[in-house]
């Protein structure tokens, strides 16, 4: 979407990171807006610019929330009664439930991501081992200088410049499930709100049996879309005490052993397969790696060769 037109910027943004007023901070000042983006299941990304420098009033809305991370300018946010100069080492994280007000600096460009609101809940309640019991609400600024929240950026830009450059990895269901649950997961780690000292509290201890069962679902779904939220609430934990299960009785992660799997299970398909019809690049993205370095680093450490060697003998 690109326009000049004031109204129809509001209605087009508006569709997809919720209604707002729109207006140009100087009387009779023309705006360049341009708009992209992406949309999974229960996440959106989207480069959002207006030129010029920008009023920005959103309705309240309890569907989604926002991450609004300028990649240039600066941003003036008021959200409640929390007001930051959000920059690109300083995202702002919008709950929406709560009067806000953004000031955009000319030649601003942010890049939004869009959580729906059921499914980030929905993952927090994976990672508590029961349903959240309030609305989920995050601190406003969001330091991206923080390990956690950089972790948490690189995922953001990984999705984007797939999808700017048309990268093969996001026709991959397994690999974009993986990518939308860890972009969800890091947020709800990284960025202080309303649940973090139950994210960070005790957890009851598993027993071996369950780990067991844990494997033994990992084992049989390993060519599906899985996370550890989904293993643990499957085998009735939280994603953490399921964590230290594993740890404590395997002295490795569920994902890890996930990856484990995978890796045999890309090996065995890479050594029947015809180096014709399909590349290591199929194989790697169909089990499950996004990152192809990683992936040929794994093999070689797990198998003594590279997965093309493998493919080629």
């Amino acid at each position: 979407m690109c326009t000049q037109d004031v109204d129809e910027a509001q209605a087009r943004v508006g569709e997809v990171l919720g209604r707002y007023e729109l207006r140009p901070v100087e009387p009779g000042a023309h705006i360049d807006a341009c708009m992209t983006g992406i949309e999974f299941d229960g996440i959106g990304l989207y480069c959002l610019g207006y030129g010029a420098a920008v009023s920005i009033i959103p309705q309240m809305i309890d569907r989604h929330l926002l991450v609004s991370l300028p990649l240039a300018g600066v941003a003036e946010v008021s959200h409640g009664s929390e007001r930051i100069t959000s920059t690109p080492e300083l995202a702002s994280v919008l709950s929406l439930t709560r009067p806000m007000s953004v000031r955009w600096s000319a030649g601003h460009c942010g890049l939004f991501t869009r959580f729906d609101r059921g499914a980030l809940e929905n993952q927090l309640g994976r990672l508590l081992g029961r349903r959240p019991d309030r609305p989920l609400a995050f601190s406003l600024g969001m330091d991206l200088t923080r390990p956690p929240a950089r972790s948490w950026r690189s995922v953001a830009e990984l999705l984007r410049n797939e999808a700017e450059t048309g990268g093969g990895m996001l026709e991959q269901p397994l690999v974009v499930r993986q990518l939308e649950g860890l972009l969800m997961t890091q947020l709800l780690i990284a960025q202080p709100s309303n649940y973090s000292d139950a994210l960070c509290g005790g957890q009851r201890r598993v027993a071996p049996p369950t780990v067991r069962r844990a494997v033994s679902l990992i084992e049989e779904h390993a060519d599906e879309p899985l996370t550890v939220e989904d293993i643990a609430e499957a085998v009735g934990v939280s994603a953490r005490a399921l964590q230290e299960g594993f740890r404590r009785h395997l002295e490795k992660t569920p994902m890890g052993y996930l990856r484990e799997v995978r890796l045999d299970r890309a090996r065995a398909e890479l050594a029947v397969t015809d180096p014709v019809a399909a590349t290591v690049t199929d194989v790697a993205y169909r089990w499950g790696f996004a990152h192809l370095g990683r992936f040929s680093l794994a093999y070689r450490q797990r198998f003594g060769e590279s997965p093309s060697d493998t493919l080629r003998r």
